[in-house]
């Protein structure tokens, strides 16, 4: 498979385009016009340990037109306790020089190159050279020195530093920074039921606006007030959630029909102070509630560590009391000189100053996505920026379950140095000695996998990382799965991605499990018992709903802790799971996905949205499900007989055997394109027709209101035009994706001309509408066109007359047609070309916005948004939930879920939510019992011992079954039971299952139901019984 090169990267951005292949996802995060804005921007990162790479990496994803990189000091031992671009054999050799070639190999759209002087303050008209400047790891006085001068020059400045646990970001964007969209939300679009001479506007059909105080919109298809048709946005102020109010409508006449409204997105203004000012008065940003006085003491502290830095040359040692007791007076003097008077915290200060040397991957890459987002709201003006300064820390992080100390926290000139000067080196042999499962090794995998390699985990001799995913490496996963280079397109996700995490950290070798394999219910073999029991947790990296129920499924059974995170573009939520403790994920659900009436789809459609979904169901139509019964046909022995007992869809079924095998069966890529040809007419003139003959335009109710308002647009039928490269397009696709199903080959000399030539010599059948077809009108009336059920409205006579048109299976033995697997990444397949093509004809036809190609590949594929940025920013608050697990935690207040949007930006925190509880009388009082973790655990014991043990528990067993069969009830005669008391229960449920229990299966799961000792039903956890193989 050929993959684009620098050289195709370099003359792509001479001409602006953008690589849609690569950046897909990115792309319906950002938008092609904040990203045309960011591959013209010239980027400089200063500092070069683990949060300059972090964020170098995500800047050079996401793309700019040049990234500098900054920092001539020499790689020490300790960067590599989080620059996961620097080898051992680097050490002593300037950290810029090696990691330039390594960021470069990111992205060939994004040149990398070194920045030309050894320091920025001795010639800052450098700077000029540049839209932002990010400094990390750089001192006070020196952040201070380019930051004035940037605010002067109008040069975007991001200001980032994490010391431990603790970390900050600093954002400049200069006088009247400009924000184009402030939320990435799409904008909000409805249909008007109402304007009255007021101004008041009603949504129709009591549909909830979704508007807000101060937002603009825009009107068109307005019938009485005209002039608001396509006027300038008008500001609106909410009335309630189904109206709004415009102002002023005086001079605009009445209000007769129709209208839609469309919120406008308008650019916000909003001023930036420079650095030396904001660090007198700051601007503070919350990042979690709970700790509301925190940020105001870290500002003070961060500048007290930058103080005692500056007074003893270098950072507080670890956990050194005496280095604290100074940073504390430093923070006393600093916060006695400030105009507000800040209350410190002296645990927390000392606290700063013992982790100061700290240097935690999770935390580079909480702050190094956090930071990335920044630069790249800065020259897009896309989303808005974090005004002034965001503090955050994860001190629940530190361990309990070890000491901490001066002499335990010292270096041990190990590549763990920057976490062990944080958590002591018995927590470090613990990280060392965990066995963890990731499932998946996408965006989230490969971002925990290097954040794993980074912090030891698994390094030990017990310790043991297992990496399930089955899928290969596709080229639009470059631009987010930063392990995988062009060179591995094609190949499995699980093996490189340990591959390069294996050489960020040579430690891991031979310790990491690849498994090439979906996690789910066939593979129940691989993922067995004994695997599942070795686990000491679980992180889930997976990007659908079924998958992660499962896996969440599995832990709940296995008692084992589990980290579920995700991603839709901006936006990232983390959830922790832990045994008798939390509630799991599937104890909460989504809300459906959105689906439309059939009744809309079929006939009456009014947004795009409609149209791309009719598109979608005609790509199955024609060439999907008919391929599918053609080929059952034509190798299931009895299928006609079969498919007479289906009610309804009889003839449906057999027609479209009929017309694929002998009436519309093609020879030739010609006879593909007359049967594309018809298509187009029958969907977008005739059918229109028939819709018009059944509904005049003129037509109204019952009630007398015209039947086309609302939310019905009256359809036009389309006139073919080879000239219109839709009506050509829909064409052309749809005879290749026919051509497809029957395995002909168009040939490479098939031009529009050709097209042209035989849609000219072939007759297009007349078509008058027929007064005998009926149309729903309505989704809440019945469908006039279905068939009760259990009726035989037929007599079978049509039935056997299309039947009988059908070639037996025996003389097409060989014969078979291909279905269409739909695909949306491949440009070549002609897939998202047709839906494209089809929705937008179907658009036309209805006069509503056409979308182009991007948009319906979006919606089509059902997409979801990606971005580098947030990824690296969930991980990394995944991994700080990963330390308290390892840590042995159980009280549940100490961990944390949490919800980001970077683009407002917000950041929410909470303690998960407890596991239910229940509880029943016992011989011996009340029994507590979680609902979602606990069960009985018997061995293979008799049914009479069964019953009698739980007897003991002061538990009534009156109901006992296993799967679907019912192994005891307590109304059961004797003579039933008999045989089965004295059977053990392994027995017992292959005798009434008569099935054996296979011989990978270690326990069989029981569900009963009780009366305690109030003879009342109890609600109890199941039984699993262990068995001995």
């Amino acid at each position: 498979m050929e993959v684009d090169g620098p050289s195709v990267g370099s003359e792509q951005l001479k001409n602006g385009e953008i690589d849609e292949s690569l950046y897909s996802r990115q792309l319906y995060v950002l938008g092609h016009e904040a990203m045309k804005r960011m591959g013209s921007s010239h980027v400089l990162i200063a500092g070069l340990r683990g949060l300059g790479v972090e964020i170098a990496k995500n800047i050079a994803l996401a793309g700019v037109k040049s990234l500098t990189l900054f920092d001539p000091e020499p790689a020490a031992m300790s960067d590599l306790s989080s620059q996961f671009f620097l080898h051992p054999d680097d050490i002593g050799r300037p950290r810029a020089a090696v990691t330039v070639p390594r960021v470069a190999e990111l992205n060939a759209y994004t040149p990398v190159s070194e920045h030309p002087n050894k320091s920025l303050t001795e010639n800052l008209s450098l700077l000029s050279r540049y839209q932002v400047v990010v400094l990390t790891g750089t001192p006070l006085k020196d952040q201070i020195t380019i930051s004035d001068y940037c605010h002067q020059n109008g040069i975007f400045v991001v200001i980032a530093d994490t010391f431990g646990l603790f970390g900050s970001i600093f954002t400049d964007f200069g006088k009247d920074f400009a924000i184009a969209d402030a939320t990435g939300e799409n904008p909000i679009n409805g249909i008007v039921a109402d304007i009255d001479s007021d101004g008041l506007v009603s949504a129709l059909d009591e549909t909830r606006h979704g508007l807000e105080d101060g937002d603009f919109v825009t009107f068109t298809e307005v019938h009485g007030m005209e002039a608001l048709n396509n006027s300038e946005p008008r500001k609106i102020t909410v009335k309630g959630p189904y109206t709004f109010s415009i102002g002023d409508v005086s001079k605009l006449g009445q209000y007769k029909a129709g209208g839609l409204y469309t919120q406008v997105k308008m650019p916000k203004i909003i001023s930036f102070q420079p650095l030396s000012e904001q660090l007198k008065k700051p601007e503070l940003l919350m990042s979690d509630f709970a700790k509301f006085d925190r940020p105001q003491q870290l500002h003070v502290g961060f500048q007290a560590l930058h103080g005692f830095t500056n007074r003893n040359g270098h950072l507080p040692q670890a956990h050194s009391d005496s280095d604290a007791s100074k940073v504390w007076e430093i923070a006393q003097d600093l916060a006695s000189e400030g105009n507000e008077k800040v209350e410190l915290n002296e645990k927390l200060l000392r606290e700063l100053s013992y982790q100061a040397r700290g240097d935690l991957a999770p935390m580079a890459a909480f702050f190094g996505g956090l930071a990335a987002q920044e630069v790249l709201k800065s020259v897009s003006g896309k989303f808005h920026p974090i005004v002034q300064w965001l503090y955050f820390d994860s001190l629940e992080s530190l361990p309990s379950s070890v000491k901490r100390s001066e002499e335990l926290c010292k270096p041990l000139n190990t590549r763990y140095d920057g976490q062990i000067a944080v958590f002591g080196k018995e927590f470090q042999e613990k990280l060392a000695n965990t066995g963890e499962f990731l499932v998946g090794a996408g965006a989230i995998g490969c971002e925990m996998l290097k954040n794993w390699a980074m912090v030891g985990l698994a390094t030990g001799s017990k310790g043991k990382i297992s990496v399930a995913d089955m899928d290969q490496i596709e080229k639009s996963n470059l631009n987010r799965q930063f392990l995988f280079r062009p060179k591995d397109v094609g190949k499995l996700k699980s093996e490189c991605a340990a591959e390069a995490v294996q050489a960020m950290n040579p430690d891991l070798k031979g310790k990491i499990v690849i498994l090439p394999d979906r996690v789910g219910a066939e593979t129940e073999h691989i993922f067995n018992e004994k695997f599942w029991e070795e686990l000491d947790g679980v992180t889930n990296a997976l990007d659908n709903v079924d998958a992660r129920q499962y896996v969440d499924r599995r832990c709940v059974f296995f008692r084992k802790p589990l980290l579920d995170s995700g991603t839709l573009g901006t936006k990232g939520n983390t959830q922790v799971i832990l045994p008798s403790l939390t509630e799991s994920y599937s104890s909460s659900q989504d809300p459906p996905e959105q689906s439309f009436p059939q009744c809309t789809l079929r006939s009456f459609p009014n947004k795009i949205d409609h149209t791309i979904a009719w598109a979608k169901e005609k790509f199955h139509e024609f060439f999907v499900g008919p391929p599918e019964t053609v080929n059952l046909y034509l190798t299931e022995s009895n299928y006609i007989e079969q498919t007479l007992k289906q009610a309804g869809n009889e003839i449906p079924t057999l027609e479209s055997i009929r017309d694929y095998l002998v009436t519309e069966k093609p020879q030739g890529f010609d006879d593909c394109i007359v049967w594309a040809r018809k298509q187009f007419e029958i969907k977008y003139n005739n059918d229109i027709q028939q819709l018009l003959y059944n509904f005049p335009k003129d037509s109204r109710t019952a009630s007398g209101a015209p039947f086309w308002s609302g939310p019905k647009r009256a359809p036009e039928p389309l006139t073919f035009d080879a000239a219109d490269s839709t009506h050509m397009g829909f064409v052309i696709a749809a005879a290749h994706l026919h051509a497809f199903n029957y395995g002909i080959k168009s040939g490479s000399d098939v031009t529009e001309n050709y097209y042209q030539k035989v849609m000219d010599d072939m007759i297009v059948p007349e078509f008058s509408p027929s007064s005998s077809v009926k149309i729903q009108a309505d989704d809440n009336e019945p469908d006039p066109n279905a068939q009760p059920a259990g009726s035989n409205f037929d007599d079978n006579g049509t039935l056997e007359k299309i039947a009988s048109q059908l070639p037996p299976p025996s003389l097409l033995l060989g014969f078979k047609l291909e279905p269409v697997e739909f695909e949306k990444d491949d440009d070549t397949n002609h897939h998202i070309d047709f839906i494209t093509a089809a929705s937008n004809l179907r658009a036309q036809n209805y006069a509503i916005a056409e979308a182009d190609r991007h948009k319906t590949k979006f919606i089509a594929g059902k997409i979801i948004p990606a971005i580098a940025t947030t990824t690296a920013l969930v991980t990394g608050l995944v991994v700080l939930e990963l330390y308290k697990i390892v840590d042995g935690k159980t009280d549940i207040e100490q961990f944390k879920n949490g919800f980001v949007n970077l683009a407002l930006p917000f950041f929410g925190f909470s303690e998960p939510i407890a596991s239910p509880k229940g509880k029943y009388m016992g011989k011996q009082g009340e029994v507590t019992i979680d609902k979602l973790w606990d069960r009985f655990e018997v061995e293979d014991i008799t049914l009479q011992e069964f019953l009698d043990d739980f007897k003991e528990k002061g538990l009534d067993i009156m109901m006992l079954s296993s799967g679907v069969s019912l192994l005891y009830a307590s109304f059961y005669p004797p003579s039933k039971l008999k045989d089965r008391l004295g059977l053990r229960l392994s027995q017992l449920v292959e005798t009434i299952s008569k099935k054996a229990i296979p011989d990978h299966q270690k326990n069989v799961i029981f569900e009963m139901t009780v009366e305690d000792m109030t003879e009342e039903d109890v609600e109890v956890p199941y039984v699993m019984l262990k068995l001995q193989k």
